[in-house]
């Protein structure tokens, strides 16, 4: 395409209105950058389940007892406590519950209830130009990561990848939680120290798998369900990127095939570093022999010559981090550590 050719084409997006040109920036991987509100007392959060069905009426008085505890209100999605099959109500109705409550003024901040599998099946009936215009605190992990990788490709909005409703709420979630989306705090993401009767500490450790220092976005999420978005329009540019992953319950060799897939879709290529959380219970399943999960991070990610460690306090665990999906950090491989380097909320 000549040069003539390319401003006739920008003329064209232009013409058609500030929609599509969002939309055109958003498929380039050039959405710039939107920051959600911060939270304060007596604001509401509008809960949501995008994926899997809740089965107990309870499990949801708990979780609006705990928003209250922060002093949040809570406001309930049409769907909660539907079900269609193992899902919370159909696809639609699912997609409903989010364009709702981001559409929703009294909603200051939007969480999900839960994960379970089911959030990339809503995506094509999200609303995202309602998403873009309403920009909300909107945070979960595990299947939810379809969510916030699709909202960040679509919209350039930062979101959280942190505690769903019904997580435990212990005192380390909050120990970023709070700072992060309260008070626009940039803090310091260093594990925890955990109290045993040992020698040397186990739990919650990390291992350097290159050294170095590196900057960019923070993005990725839970392994399995970040791969299954390769090849849809739901996966942002990870040009630059930190990029992040967890998961649970996956053998070595499906922890393998997966960066594999990252690997050969050009994904693990251009990224400036990584930073493995927990593969909780990811083991060699029913093989006798074969790779380390440690062995398999280190064939996949020390080839990428970017600084990368694992064993960051992220996942699927009784407490975790929350960190912003395209907030900016600094990560140091050979600390274990890395580091907010501007507010995520305005």
């Amino acid at each position: 395409m000549n040069r003539r050719q390319m401003l006739g084409a920008a003329g064209a997006v232009l013409a058609l209105g500030p929609q599509a040109v969002a939309q055109a920036k958003a498929a380039s991987g050039t959405m710039p950058l939107l920051l959600p509100p911060r939270l304060k007392a007596g604001d509401t959060v509008g809960l949501i389940e995008p994926a899997s069905a809740t089965w107990e009426p309870f499990a949801i008085t708990l979780i609006e007892e705990a928003l209250a505890n922060l002093g949040l209100k809570s406001k309930r999605a049409h769907n909660i406590l539907d079900r269609d099959g193992y899902f919370a109500g159909d696809d639609k109705a699912r997609a409903g519950g989010v364009n709702q409550m981001f559409a929703d003024p009294e909603v200051a901040a939007i969480m999900s209830v839960r994960g379970g599998w089911g959030t990339a099946r809503i995506l094509p009936y999200l609303d995202f130009d309602l998403i873009r215009q309403n920009s909300k605190v909107l945070i979960g992990y595990s299947d939810i990561t379809a969510l916030h990788m699709a909202i960040h490709a679509k919209t350039g909005m930062v979101t959280f990848h942190g505690p769903v409703g019904i997580s435990a709420w212990g005192k380390r979630s909050l120990e970023t939680f709070k700072p992060l989306l309260f008070d626009g705090a940039t803090p310091d993401y260093v594990n925890p120290v955990a109290e045993e009767d040992r020698l040397a500490q186990r739990n919650w450790r990390t291992q350097t798998i290159t050294p170095g220092k590196a900057r960019g976005r923070l993005l990725g999420g839970n392994l399995t369900v970040m791969t299954a978005l390769v090849g849809t329009p739901y996966l942002p540019s990870f040009d630059g990127a930190i990029l992040f992953f967890e998961d649970i319950d996956e053998a070595v060799y499906r922890v393998d095939r997966m960066l594999t897939q990252l690997g050969q879709a050009g994904i693990l290529g251009r990224v400036a570093g990584v930073i493995v959380g927990n593969c909780t219970d990811c083991g060699q399943g029913n093989s006798i022999g074969g790779f380390t999960l440690s062995e398999i991070l280190t064939h996949h990610l020390q080839p990428l010559g970017v600084p990368a460690y694992s064993g960051a306090f992220i996942g699927h665990l009784t407490d975790q981090f929350t960190v912003p999906e395209g907030g900016l950090v600094e990560m140091d491989a050979e600390a274990g550590t890395f580091r907010l380097l501007e507010p995520a909320v305005r």
